[in-house]
């Protein structure tokens, strides 16, 4: 079956793979990547090649993306293009309006259209939230903590995940697959997490040690080639085998830890991120002291796949990508 296919968020790290790979699929006819900037293999060296795909520079809070998607037939969407932290320039307001519009204009765009036949959406674990009564591991059928997700990019997913919901009750024709995913950990990926693990001295929150999951890009750029090419309809967690704990981390990087009183590491937090260093999120606070582990084993039945890297694999090639000498990891 040949397909047409419309990736946004392609001027970033995963959305660049995902078009790549899926334009290389010789079942798939055409496909159109979109976001509000050219990706930088466009616009200098060194960026992912995006193979045959067809770049269209359109921001998703403007009607014209319904226009992209009548005129190219798309019979695919995958969305790629949540922003997991705020730019200096635009801020949060504008990351909210980005996410939760942007969504939004998206996904009535293919609730009008007569060709979209499946729509895969990139969430995040951080939906579950991190909290003192959270359960061992979260399975996708467990509600978060009351209340759920109140700061930035968590509280967004959950809303575009509602969104979400929203729209396969309303097109039940169409194979509708939402995917919460770990922590991005690979060469490539460039988060604040990433960007923490970097750092000389990781300050931690004292008395915690928190459980920690990744997933290795290339294991989140499978996934995705999956489900865009087969239909799996339904909510999936996606995370490599095991856990790390944040004390485990820190050994395997070689860096020295810095515990901290709660209040003191959300001062340190409030201070380098008004300095732009790193981004300390109230929810990357929230990871940092009681941590997060999500039960996987529906979309390993689903796909009769399992990721190739562990969560201790994934975040190994991390460090070696950064000249760290991770110990320990196995593959």
């Amino acid at each position: 079956m040949t397909h047409t296919v419309l990736v946004t968020g392609v001027s970033r790290h995963i959305g660049a793979r995902v078009a790549s790979v899926l334009a290389a699929d010789p079942d798939i006819t055409r496909v159109i990547g979109v976001d509000t900037v050219p990706p930088p293999s466009l616009t200098r060296e060194g960026g992912i090649s995006l193979g045959g795909t067809e770049f269209v520079r359109v921001d998703l809070r403007s009607p014209d993306i319904a226009q992209v998607i009548a005129a190219a037939d798309i019979d695919t969407v995958v969305h790629m293009s949540l922003v997991s932290a705020p730019s200096r320039s635009g801020g949060r307001a504008a990351m909210k309006e980005h996410n939760i519009i942007g969504t939004m204009q998206l996904l009535g765009a293919c609730q009008r259209s007569a060709t979209v036949r499946r729509v895969v959406v990139r969430s995040t674990t951080a939906v579950y939230g991190s909290s003192p009564r959270d359960p061992a591991v979260f399975t996708e059928d467990l509600e978060p903590h009351v209340g759920g997700p109140v700061h930035g990019y968590a509280k967004d997913a959950a809303e575009v995940e509602g969104y979400v919901r929203g729209f396969a009750r309303r097109r039940p024709d169409v194979t509708v697959s939402l995917l919460r995913f770990a922590n991005f950990m690979g060469p490539g990926v460039d988060s604040p997490l990433t960007r923490y693990f970097t750092q000389p001295v990781l300050p931690t929150v004292f008395g915690f040690d928190p459980r920690l999951q990744f997933i290795h890009e290339d294991d989140a750029v499978e996934v995705l080639r999956r489900m865009a090419t087969e239909d799996h309809p339904g909510t999936f967690n996606v995370a490599g085998a095991g856990v790390l704990l944040l004390s485990q981390c820190a050994r395997r990087a070689g860096r020295p830890s810095m515990p901290l009183f709660s209040p003191a590491f959300k001062a340190l937090g409030n201070a380098v991120r008004r300095l732009g260093l790193v981004e300390y999120s109230p929810e990357q606070v929230r990871l940092m002291s009681y941590g997060r582990v999500v039960d996987t084993s529906r979309l390993e039945a689903a796909l009769g796949w399992r990721p190739k890297f562990s969560t201790g694999a994934a975040f190994d090639e991390f460090l070696r990508s950064r000249g760290l000498r991770p110990f320990g990891g196995s593959r």
